[in-house]
């Protein structure tokens, strides 16, 4: 009997089953809040008082999700934050893309001095900006509309997407642009035509990353609105707060709801994250 044929050993065996009775644990509580979110949401209040948070409803009523929808104005919220999130994500990506290409590809003298600039603001709290842009926004008569958080995710945004798509260009062989460029190609084409469809997965992961981040965002919402009107979706889950009772089923509704397209933007760009569209991009 060969060494492949041999069946483990009782001390392998063992090992195998910690492991995976150890990552089963790490699932389980991870997991713990989501399933406590999905029973609520299908719970009455009075079920909820009654037998708490944690037992199974005794049927699966859509109540909780058509009145976080309709009467809890979660299609607003819903929208808003779209209109918040789709021209911010864009634009901090195409600014980075614009950024990273030229730092790596066309470097200028004081590039690298700029580039460190840029990127420092990764690591500047927001919090200290909280009152002047308050009080700016304020003052151009932006407050309460959505144009702020639009501005202030866009300006977060380009440091980070300058870095990444700085990093993934550097790996991209020289010899392709200039390959292009003796076939006559600008370097608007180049970018383009070559360099963006080869990007694919820095840009998906970074579509990926910006979405999540500003649609998860509470921070600024909470500080640039003050109507209903304007409030985004993580915003409108604590609006639905009463003042003398919280309607945690209708509340538990709202955030599936609003976890629900960040879940599609994942599944939707996983696919790229590992693939290495650069290898053999060279090759005759």
């Amino acid at each position: 009997m060969t060494s492949r044929s041999r069946p483990m050993s009782r001390s392998r065996i063992s090992r195998v089953v910690v492991l995976y009775v150890l990552l089963s644990l790490v699932v389980l509580i991870y997991s713990l809040p989501l399933i406590g979110v999905l029973l609520t949401s299908f719970k009455t209040t009075e079920e909820i008082a009654r037998e708490g948070l944690w037992r199974l409803p005794h049927a699966l009523r859509l109540t909780n999700f058509s009145h976080a929808w309709m009467e809890g104005n979660g299609k607003r919220y819903i929208v808003n934050s779209f209109l918040v999130t789709i021209p911010a994500t864009f634009i901090s990506i195409a600014f980075g893309v614009l950024t990273g290409y030229v730092f790596n590809k066309l470097p200028f003298k004081g590039s690298n001095l700029l580039f460190i600039l840029i990127i420092a603001g990764m690591f500047f709290p927001p919090q200290i900006v909280l009152i002047p842009l308050f009080r700016f926004f304020n003052a151009v008569r932006l407050y309460d509309t959505l144009w702020p958080m639009i501005i202030v995710h866009i300006a977060f945004g380009i440091p980070i997407c300058t870095l990444i798509m700085r990093n993934f260009f550097a790996t991209i062989p020289t010899a392709i642009r200039e390959a292009a460029i003796v076939d006559g190609a600008s370097e608007l084409q180049i970018l383009l035509k070559i360099m963006l469809p080869l990007s694919l997965p820095a840009l998906a992961v970074l579509a990926t990353l910006q979405f999540t981040w500003i649609w998860n965002d509470f921070l600024w919402p909470i500080i640039f609105t003050q109507s209903d009107k304007w409030k985004t979706i993580m915003v409108g889950l604590i609006a639905l707060k009463g003042q003398y009772s919280v309607a945690y089923g209708v509340q538990g509704a709202m955030a599936i709801i609003a976890s629900v397209p960040t879940l599609i933007i994942f599944v939707f760009f996983q696919r790229y994250f590992i693939r290495g569209l650069t290898l053999g991009a060279v090759k005759g």
